[in-house]
């Protein structure tokens, strides 16, 4: 088995120590084909040339197997997210949201080095983790190569036929009505490979529990994913590849229980009718995503390039209860429909100049089309008193569309000032229009310094991040005054790129060949800082800034590796606070909006401490391991003071084991057995308090689930 979470922690000294996956593939059947080693070695080698253009001198690195994410507990079944949260500082939140280093989201998901656009979807996952090769969480001082998203790039290479042949079909299931079969098939011919992958998931907690049972009411889901690689070998130094994706997501909103509209509701009545158990509540929502990017690579002596078009389609569609119970709940009523529809070019080149520089320089651009639909249901209020004209409900409806259009370039010298020191500076401008405008000229240094079994980096980045453009609100606010939706502030200034300073140092030791500890700390100083909040019943977040913001925290990690057994554990602090909201002001109550325009405030999303560890061993054909979460608890208004409190501390242990049935890795079935949240803890990540939190939302209780894998 690899090293669980392989170089965690790793600091990248040169674009030649980005690990590459390993030619393990090449020994193959005599009757796959003459040609197929020699497929194997040429995308083996392109596959090494693409990540030389991609750099993370003096970023932290962690980096995941495809065996790192299958040996641990749920292994490719868990979410995309499940998996994030292993990395130093992530803290888990509602929705299946993490944050990295206090930022509310702030990630960029990029397939093989190809950036792909943020998507509507709250709840669902695009991508799952059976089509990962290899996953990279590059965080902290970045390098000017990566732009817009300023808290992390989720890098994937995704698995592809000539290294990863053969197919599994998979059958994994157990609590909460949990099934879920899937299957993966790649291979390859003379000069074409291919790889495709597939799941559908069923059960009856699609969405957290909103009071802490196992079993919640109405929480129902239903869910697609697909995912293809091709790959087409022009010449050694020369091929063309397309990834395609689909997920089709189906939500039901889950119910607290034995909660009447009468009794927490605005107090109306609507057709004579005046109180909703909240038990009938049938809301529903749908997220659809497509996505699909070519791209051609060149490789030829010190030159590597990779250039790429992207497209992307992302919906989202909120049915509300079709009787009465929203308006008696919430005063409103609102069916919401959202479609963004993104193209982008990419072009990405690394050139050698000789053994002290190697240059990289690229440019990228992106342009949204934003549709939104909400037809929404309110009683008209008499504007002197107050009170409801009639309690015949009204339809309000509010249809917006926008475009945004994204350029940005970049320049940077990798330069090895000796076989120890590496200085990695450049230049990034960005771009954008929209609902707002901006742009920003951000340069980026990093330096990192070999010494021994020791290595210490420090950086500084200018970051320029856009405000996520699929989900900024389209409210026209004056089209709800005098009704019981209008909002007590009609302010509605448009949400602004956020701009910060960002600064890292850290230090990292190789006490002994198994052992390595670090130690980074970092520090954002943010303008406009962009935050997102969950606001009224359609689970859409919405985007809005701070005026001022700062993070700040440090982290230690380590990790043991063996060759039957890993370790690792993390654990970090942090603070993150905002100070004055300048954007999307008719959200916010007029307390909390005089109170933040003179107090520094703690983010909703901020954790004060988070923690992580796992242990895998295996023995022969048989695998055992074990992972855990520990947080201090997410931001709650316990006292009335806007994120004033915290929630409590919690602490969440999986377990997992697998058997092996076959003569090698590739043939043969797997039995897996898997148990989430072994000591039953009920914990609570939200509590339906604190700037832009919607309803009260539990982390899973414990779950038992198995599964069986054929691998041909």
């Amino acid at each position: 088995m690899s090293c669980l979470f392989s170089a965690l922690g790793r600091v990248g000294l040169a674009a030649g120590s980005v690990l590459a996956v390993p030619l393990v593939h090449a020994q193959v059947s005599q009757d796959a084909g003459a040609n197929l080693p020699t497929i194997v070695v040429t995308a083996q080698h392109l596959n090494e040339e693409r990540a030389r253009i991609d750099t993370q001198t003096g970023a932290s690195t962690y980096t995941f197997s495809a065996q790192d994410i299958e040996g641990a507990p749920g292994g490719e079944n868990r979410q995309l997210n499940q998996v994030m949260l292993q990395v130093p500082d992530a803290a888990q939140d509602s929705f299946g949201q993490l944050h990295i280093r206090g930022d509310h989201n702030g990630l960029q998901f990029r397939l093989n080095g190809v950036i792909l656009p943020d998507s509507i979807a709250v709840f669902g996952q695009t991508l799952p983790p059976r089509l990962v090769a290899q996953f990279k969480l590059i965080t902290g001082s970045l390098p000017a190569e990566y732009g817009l998203r300023s808290a992390g790039i989720i890098d994937l290479t995704t698995k592809g036929g000539a290294l990863h042949p053969g197919g599994e079909l998979a059958l994994y299931g157990g609590s909460h009505g949990s099934l879920q079969p899937s299957f993966n098939y790649g291979g390859s011919t003379s000069t074409d490979t291919y790889f495709i992958t597939g799941d559908y998931l069923v059960n009856a907690l699609g969405i957290e529990s909103p009071d802490g049972s196992s079993t919640p009411l109405h929480d129902h889901t239903r869910q697609h994913h697909g995912f293809g690689y091709y790959e087409h070998l022009l010449d050694e130094g020369n091929r063309l590849t397309v990834i395609a994706g689909t997920s089709d997501d189906h939500f039901q909103i889950p119910n607290r229980r034995g909660v009447h509209a009468a009794d927490i509701g605005p107090g109306l009545t609507v057709n004579g009718i005046s109180d909703f158990l909240s038990d009938e509540l049938d809301e529903n929502q749908r997220e659809l995503t497509h996505f699909a990017a070519v791209s051609l690579q060149h490789s030829s002596g010190p030159l590597s390039t990779q250039s790429s078009l992207i497209a992307r389609y992302s919906s989202l569609n909120f049915t509300p209860d079709p009787q009465l119970g929203d308006l008696l709940f919430n005063g409103i009523s609102q069916f919401a429909y959202k479609r963004d529809v993104a193209y982008g070019l990419q072009s990405d080149a690394a050139y050698t100049v000789n053994e002290a520089h190697t240059v990289r320089a690229g440019v990228y651009f992106q342009t949204d089309r934003l549709s939104s639909e909400t037809t929404s249901q309110v009683l008209s209020l008499d504007p002197l008193s107050g009170l409801p004209l009639s309690d015949v409900p009204s339809a309000i409806a509010d249809d917006s569309s926008a475009t945004q259009w994204i350029e940005s370039a970049y320049a940077q010298d990798e330069w090895h000032l000796s076989s120890s020191l590496v200085l990695n500076y450049g230049l990034r401008f960005d771009h954008f229009s929209a609902f707002a405008s901006g742009s920003q000229l951000s340069p980026r240094a990093n330096l990192v310094w070999q010494l021994g079994q020791t290595t210490l980096h420090a950086g500084y980045s200018r970051f320029f991040s856009p405000p996520p453009f699929e989900l900024v609100g389209s409210t026209t606010v004056n089209k709800f005054l005098n009704t019981t939706a209008a909002p007590a502030v009609t302010r509605d200034d448009p949400v602004l790129a956020e701009k910060s300073n960002y600064y890292d140092f850290g230090v990292q030791q190789q006490l002994e060949p198994r052992l390595a500890v670090g130690f980074d700390s970092y520090f954002k100083q943010a303008t406009n800082l962009v935050d997102e909040g969950q606001f009224g019943a359609p689970i859409i977040l919405t985007p809005f800034n701070y005026r001022h913001g700062q993070v700040y925290g440090f982290e230690l990690t380590g990790n043991y590796t063996a060759p039957h057994l890993q370790l690792y554990a993390n654990v970090a602090t942090q603070k993150a606070i905002g100070k004055e909201f300048i954007s999307s002001q008719f959200n916010f109550s007029p307390a909390d909006l005089a109170y933040v325009a003179t107090h520094y405030i703690d983010l909703d999303h901020e954790q004060r401490y988070t923690g992580s560890a796992g242990f895998s061993y295996s023995h022969v054909q048989t695998r055992i391991s074990g992972d855990a979460l520990f947080g201090s608890g997410l931001r709650n208004s316990p006292d009335g003071i806007p994120n004033g409190g915290h929630l409590p501390y919690y602490r969440q242990v999986n377990l997992g084991v697998s058997q092996d049935f076959g003569t090698d890795a590739r043939h043969g079935l797997t039995l897996r057995f898997d148990v989430i949240n072994v000591f039953d803890q009920k914990y609570e990540i939200r509590d339906g308090t604190g700037v832009g939190v919607g309803a009260p939302q539990f982390g899973p209780r414990r779950g038992f689930f198995g599964g069986l894998t054929w691998r041909f």
